[in-house]
């Protein structure tokens, strides 16, 4: 089952934006409150590069921050295989492409409600710049 962009809250709208904007690749959303208490979305999303992946960090976090929501904690920064950035209502996890492979959390997580997201999504109802 897919759901819409629109549905979302608008901080995982806006983590979706900044990481288009730093050209972030295979973006994923799943809906994970029917199976756990911790968290209500993961936003999923890849870069092709350490480097990439810890600007799309950057980005999102700085995005972020000027609605005043912070990550509660970040992991994995300085690898930058996979970032994890925990906000607490969402996580969202960026990936090198070969990392996001094995550990398929898309697989892991299968039976959560997906909504897939175009690479491109600089929508007029963003105010992320």
């Amino acid at each position: 089952m897919k759901t819409n962009l629109e549905s979302l809250p608008e901080d995982v709208r806006r983590a979706v934006q900044a990481a288009s904007e730093k050209k972030a690749e295979d973006f994923i959303i799943i809906d994970v409150r029917q199976f756990v208490s911790f968290t209500n979305y993961f936003l999923i999303c890849s870069g092709n590069s350490e480097r990439q992946v810890q600007v799309i960090a950057d980005h999102i976090a700085a995005s972020l921050k000027e609605i005043k929501t912070r990550a509660y904690s970040i992991e994995g920064y300085r690898s930058a295989g996979w970032i994890l950035m925990d906000y607490a209502d969402f996580i969202v996890h960026i990936f090198k492409p070969e990392t996001r492979a094995f550990y398929n959390l898309e697989g892991l997580w299968h039976d959560g409600i997906r909504m897939e997201i175009p690479e491109n999504i600089n929508s007029e109802d963003s105010d992320a710049q």
